[in-house]
């Protein structure tokens, strides 16, 4: 019990800590965001998922160097690093395990959604969304399934992502005050996010919890964001033309400034 007690006080003191003012305390400096991962989704042998023009692969890798590059330009004070710069397999852990070792202050993954090709209609569905990570219920996890489909090419998939049994009601407990340490912070840069591609006229699918193998490690505000339907023919269109990958870029690059502005303490 007092080792629990340990746990869920250190929990409790890590979540609140970026938001407390230590304007009185000049021994401690004020809380900045300093670094940004940038985790284009997929990539070498995991990238399956296409539309009729492109790969969800590459599609993420462009939006992803354009949002490094207009970082970069626009907040010089901060770095940007990305999960990878070239079509490579980068397998889940690594991705956040990445994020984790350097302390990155907020972690962006970019996807692009497909509806499954046996559906009926599956071209008219379009849209954006955002997650943070959750459990999802069992039978409503289709993106978690989705995106941790490379989990298959993993051979130390145990070794990387078991941590808590999920039969064990103490454990789950602790592991999900570790997983949503950061969770009011993730649902407000996701909620951000999703009102700027709003704002462009995007049709707006909302900020969803699901248990994403990518997010569900981080230790800071984390997020998959996918910009749009690759099986939606016009959507496939925006999302690969210069005008949409800047646009989407973009509106990240604003959910990034409103969100540093708003948890930043001097």
């Amino acid at each position: 019990m007092p080792l629990k007690r340990l746990v869920y006080g250190l929990l409790i003191l890590f979540l609140v800590f970026p938001f407390v003012s230590f304007s009185n305390n000049s021994e401690i400096p004020p809380y900045r965001i300093k670094t940004i991962v940038i985790d284009p989704g997929h990539g070498g042998k995991d990238g399956a998922t296409h539309g009729l023009l492109a790969k969800e692969k590459d599609v993420a890798l462009q939006v992803a160097l354009r949002l490094q590059k207009i970082i970069t330009d626009s907040l010089p004070d901060v770095k940007v690093v990305l999960t990878r710069s070239e079509d490579v397999f980068i397998p889940l852990y690594e991705r956040i395990g990445l994020a984790n070792k350097i302390k990155a202050d907020m972690f962006i993954s970019i996807h692009c959604n497909s509806m499954p090709a046996s559906m009926r209609n599956r071209s008219a569905t379009r849209g954006v969304e955002t997650f943070v990570s959750g459990f999802g219920r069992l039978g409503e996890q289709n993106t978690a399934i989705l995106e941790n489909a490379s989990i298959l090419y993993e051979k130390d998939y145990k070794e990387n992502y078991e941590g808590y049994d999920p039969k064990d009601p103490e454990s789950m407990i602790i592991f999900s005050l570790l997983k949503n340490a950061y969770r009011e912070q993730s649902i407000k840069l996701a909620t951000m996010i999703q009102n700027e591609y709003i704002n462009t006229g995007r049709i707006d699918r909302g900020v969803k919890e699901q248990s994403l193998a990518v997010l569900a490690k981080a230790g800071m505000p984390a997020v998959l964001t996918e910009i749009g339907f690759i099986s939606n023919p016009e959507e496939e269109e925006y999302i690969t033309s210069e005008s949409g990958q800047n646009e989407i870029a973009g509106c990240l690059l604003k959910a990034i400034r409103r969100y540093k502005k708003a948890v930043e303490i001097e």
